[in-house]
């Protein structure tokens, strides 16, 4: 799966299409993906005593991850592309590129 946690997307498909966020986790066994603000429910919650009040929340739910398209920052909605260079260390590398452009993906920052 070519998305990673931390990506800025855009939904191409379903009944939020068209919102971006930013994606709170990957699920590659499922091919899916949970983005922040999007494909919410509601769910019932009960009264327990982990969570003292019960009542209705919005949860974010999977969605596939063909239904939504990285954003890059020169083009907007696109692809995914691939080069492989070397580094300073003399190590190969592949590098996350837009597919549109041929620009460097961001990664999103460690800590």
């Amino acid at each position: 799966m070519k998305l990673t946690k931390g990506d800025r997307v855009r939904v191409r498909a379903g009944k939020d299409r068209g919102k971006e966020g930013v994606i709170m986790r990957v699920l590659p066994d499922e091919d899916r993906v949970i983005v922040d603000g999007v494909n919410r429910a509601k769910k019932h919650q009960r009264a327990t005593k982990a969570t003292m009040q019960g009542g209705i929340i919005d949860k974010e739910m999977p969605m596939p991850a063909s239904a939504v398209a990285i954003v890059c920052p020169n083009d907007g909605p696109t692809r995914i592309g691939y080069r492989i260079e070397k580094n300073a260390a003399g190590v190969m590398q592949k590098i996350r590129v837009c597919r549109k452009c041929g620009a460097e993906l961001p990664r999103r920052k460690e800590g």
